[in-house]
């Protein structure tokens, strides 16, 4: 992902499609507001079977079959074009390779294939993993692509450890893994707490990067998911991501982009449409770490808003300029939202959940290429496996009666 640069960049605002519009207040005009005292008026939407949804999973699964590396890894540094995003040889590309290979094989965990051709990517998904995960480093000075490794292996090494259930010496070895990303993501902490993933100020051996709300976010997650297990991430590096991340919390539950932004809190990135991919994976973040605000309601109004307003997000989807669609959003928020949109409805009471389940499925059902992936950004050659990765555990979340995700 790319960090926005506010010189460059600027945001015309205008009116664009939704999936669904948004009920009228009494008075005839269109409610903005969110109250979140209650949950929303949802839209009448029909509902997704589970036999398309499990059509479309089988689909994404053998996508991720062919796609994969002869070495057992996801994506690579090639399909380059005009427009690349700043990704220093070589340690960038190791970050990205080794986050879509994570988000590959905890898919792959997730829907339980019985496949052998789906059984055996994962084997080898989950060896390249062990073998090359300890090598994962900063690329540059400016450059903490990282982070973003280091996160989604957590993920994948706890699905990984509950997967090996009986097998206790590679749990130990596993558990010694996400003992090492903490400390990594202990040691590229920004100085303000949380994480970025570029420093442009000093470059300094501790990162002296913003602290980006989504990034904090999605680090949370993992070692919430890690502590579960019994693998407990350390105590002052948590807290000091936590209060990060409130200080870039909005009334409304919308976050801003990062840190360096919050004298401009209206700017288009930073309101409720420019939030739209970001608010879902930092909300279900506080709530996991105990904050009580993040209450159903929250939760519920935020998944419909994605529904009702996800025009936001999809006009940029496949643009390959970072942040040059309306509210600056960039084209690679769009399953890493859904994504964490997934792991928000399971938040609330498995006999509320439906709506937004039908709805999810919908919109990823939609979006499905011909040849059964998912992508939103043209990164090299990292997107397809990893908008898959992402779509997958999304419609996993969004099978009725589902008691199969982690």
């Amino acid at each position: 992902m790319r960090l926005l640069l506010s010189a460059m960049i600027t945001c015309a605002v205008v009116s664009i499609p939704c999936v669904a519009k948004e009920p009228d207040t009494a008075s005839g005009i269109l409610s903005n507001a969110l109250d979140f005292s209650k949950g929303p008026v949802l839209p009448k939407v029909d509902s997704v079977s589970r036999a398309k949804i499990e059509q479309s999973i089988q689909r994404g699964i053998a996508f991720l079959v062919e796609d994969q590396n002869p070495n057992g890894s996801w994506g690579s540094p090639t399909r380059t074009k005009a427009l690349n995003i700043y990704a220093p040889v070589p340690g960038a590309h190791h970050a990205f390779r080794t986050a879509t290979t994570a988000l590959c094989v905890s898919a792959l965990i997730e829907t339980k294939s019985k496949d052998s051709t789906a059984v055996t990517a994962l084997q080898r998904g989950e060896q390249w993993l062990l073998e090359n995960l300890p090598s994962l480093r900063r690329a540059t000075g400016d450059a903490i692509y990282n982070v973003w490794g280091h996160a989604y292996s957590i993920q994948a090494l706890v699905r990984m450890h509950k997967r090996h259930a009986e097998d206790e010496a590679l749990q130990k070895r596993i558990t010694d893994l996400i003992e090492l990303q903490y400390e990594k993501l202990s040691k590229y902490a920004s100085v303000d707490g949380g994480w970025g993933y570029y420093d442009f100020r000093y470059e300094a051996r501790q990162p002296t990067s913003s602290s980006i709300s989504f990034v904090n976010g999605t680090v949370l997650i993992a070692f919430a998911e890690a502590k579960d297990i019994g693998v407990a991430p350390p105590e002052r590096v948590v807290k000091r991501a936590i209060a990060a991340l409130l200080r870039q919390q909005k009334p409304d539950f919308t976050y801003l982009y990062g840190e360096y932004l919050q004298y401009q809190p209206m700017r288009g990135i930073n309101r409720p449409g420019g939030s739209l991919g970001r608010s879902q994976c930092c909300n279900c973040a506080l709530r996991y770490w105990g904050d009580q605000n993040i209450t159903d309601n929250v939760v519920k109004n935020w998944l419909y808003r994605l529904y009702v307003r996800n025009g936001w997000l999809d006009i940029g989807r496949k643009r390959p300029v970072p942040h040059e669609s309306w509210m600056q959003v960039a084209g690679y928020f769009y399953y890493y939202g859904h994504y964490y949109a997934g792991l928000s409805l399971k938040l609330l009471p498995e006999d509320q959940q439906a709506p937004y389940q039908t709805m999810l499925a919908e919109l990823m059902i939609d979006r499905q290429e011909k040849d059964g992936s998912w992508w939103d950004y043209p990164l090299y050659d990292y997107h397809q496996p990893y908008g898959t990765g992402f779509a997958l555990m999304t419609l996993q979340r969004c099978l009725p009666n589902n008691d199969s995700t982690p």
